[in-house]
């Protein structure tokens, strides 16, 4: 989270400013983490760190190196706020891992689109009143698939090639 004070909001408009970065990097995170260290350093600002063992925001570390983990989460035994699938290699897998977890809710006609794409050509509402995605895009049940057989799933995906040199089923 991100307490609402004047060097936090600095921090984000800095952020804002360093777009250059982010398109050229193809990434907002290291752009963010070096924004976070400068802004520590030069003007105070608190930055704290979850650590890896945290069930309330667990990410992908918990997802490729915690089996114990994600079979409790699979079962909702975790207080688990959100789900960031950090630690993954593209766009792409984070998309079929969050699939075959039983965690995306976006439909495929929606995936990779604008706003403007989606809606025909309409314009997307001025803040607060933008509600037109949610009934093409938001899905009300999870959209599962299996892909990797050694990849934490909902279901078994026991047909599934792996992903993983060496990887044994997740089932």
């Amino acid at each position: 989270y991100v307490s609402a004070n004047k060097r936090s909001q600095y921090l984000f408009t800095s952020l804002l400013y360093h777009s250059d970065l982010i398109i050229t990097w193809d990434s907002h995170q290291q752009v963010l983490i070096q924004l976070l260290a400068e802004h520590s350093s030069l003007f105070g600002l608190g930055v704290k760190v979850l650590g890896l063992g945290t069930e309330m925001f667990p990410g992908g570390h918990h997802y490729h190196r915690n089996r114990s983990f994600m079979k409790k989460f699979i079962k909702r035994e975790t207080d688990t706020y959100i789900f960031h699938m950090s630690w993954t290699e593209n766009k792409d897998n984070k998309l079929l891992f969050l699939r075959q977890l039983g965690e995306w809710y976006v439909k495929d006609e929606c995936v990779g689109k604008t706003a403007t794409d989606i809606l025909g050509g309409s314009e997307v509402l001025p803040s607060g009143e933008n509600t037109a995605l949610v009934q093409p895009c938001c899905a009300m049940e999870p959209i599962f698939s299996c892909h990797y057989r050694d990849k934490p799933s909902k279901l078994p995906c026991n047909n599934s090639p792996p992903i993983d040199k060496n990887g044994r089923p997740f089932w």
